[in-house]
């Protein structure tokens, strides 16, 4: 359940670029930036965008740059199909829409959304092409706006690192001195302490996240760090909580699994108040 409800935080949200007083909007996808070329193409056509983008795709030139970027980064590109577009690239009968161009060949680089804040989206390499085809001037603008955003969210992705971090190292010490006092023999060496410390921070792991850091790094051997240090905000402040009552149950002499039991279910309950606290959005 505690699983169910930390995937609700990895759901972007749309952010909105202004070039020259054109307002796109932009979002991840797989860590991948799409930018709107419906947004892009209004500064050509704002009565009706989907004609600008379709006429960008119909010349050979697009369909060539469109099929290579997909053979570079989409292993489930269809090949035979982009090459029967190619031969009718250019001509007068040719029409291709980004809805046909992602059924036909499984394209990736393109994304077509219907409804309120619907259009055309395109991966940002695809968009600065398309940006180039409006114009020389409004692409280097749409890059340094781009890369604005970018720095911008580096910092406050830092920022919030440091915040999290410091969540953690809130109850760190109180915990590690409840353990030092109540479970770790004094002629134990360096070795042996540091062994009971990792595993009653798997007690905290097994509670909160389902599993010890030894099956997350097996399941993710290609991730650097640990498990924290992937959790995000509401998990850290759940841990930090845990902590401190793991300590707390240590001192009054409670059994390793009847802690365990009772952090999981604490764990459970924060999360869900976790969530709906309108503070802790200032921390993303």
């Amino acid at each position: 359940m505690v699983a169910e409800i930390s995937h609700i935080f990895f759901q972007m949200n749309n952010k909105k670029m202004n070039v020259q007083g054109t307002s796109i909007v932009i979002f991840q996808k797989n860590d991948n930036d799409y930018i709107s070329l419906t947004d892009i193409a209004r500064t050509k056509n704002s009565d009706d965008p989907r004609f600008v983008v379709q006429n960008w795709m119909k010349t050979r030139y697009t369909v060539d740059f469109l099929g290579l970027w997909e053979q570079i980064n989409n292993p489930n590109f269809k090949r035979v199909e982009f090459d029967t577009f190619r031969s009718e690239a250019g001509t007068n009968a040719f029409v291709l829409t980004p809805q046909k161009w992602i059924k036909t060949t499984h394209a990736i680089g393109i994304i077509s959304r219907s409804g309120r804040n619907g259009g055309t989206f395109a991966h940002k390499d695809i968009a600065f092409e398309f940006a180039s085809w409006i114009s020389a001037e409004f692409k280097l603008y749409l890059i340094k706006e781009f890369q604005r955003l970018k720095e911008e969210e580096d910092q406050r992705n830092h920022l919030g690192w440091d915040a999290k971090r410091m969540l953690t190292k809130i109850n760190y010490k109180i915990h590690t001195d409840a353990i030092k006092e109540h479970i770790v023999p004094r002629l134990l060496t360096k070795e042996q302490r540091d062994f009971i410390y990792a595993n009653e921070a798997d007690v905290l792991n097994m509670a909160l996240f389902g599993m010890i850091a030894k099956e997350w790094r097996d399941a993710n051997s290609d991730k650097n760090g640990n498990i924290r240090d992937y959790a995000d905000v509401t998990q850290l402040v759940c841990l930090a909580n845990l902590e401190s009552l793991n300590a707390e149950f240590i001192r009054q002499g409670l059994p390793q699994g009847k802690r365990l039991t009772l952090l999981n279910e604490i764990a459970i309950i924060q999360m869900n108040s976790i969530i709906g606290s309108g503070a802790l959005k200032k921390l993303y």
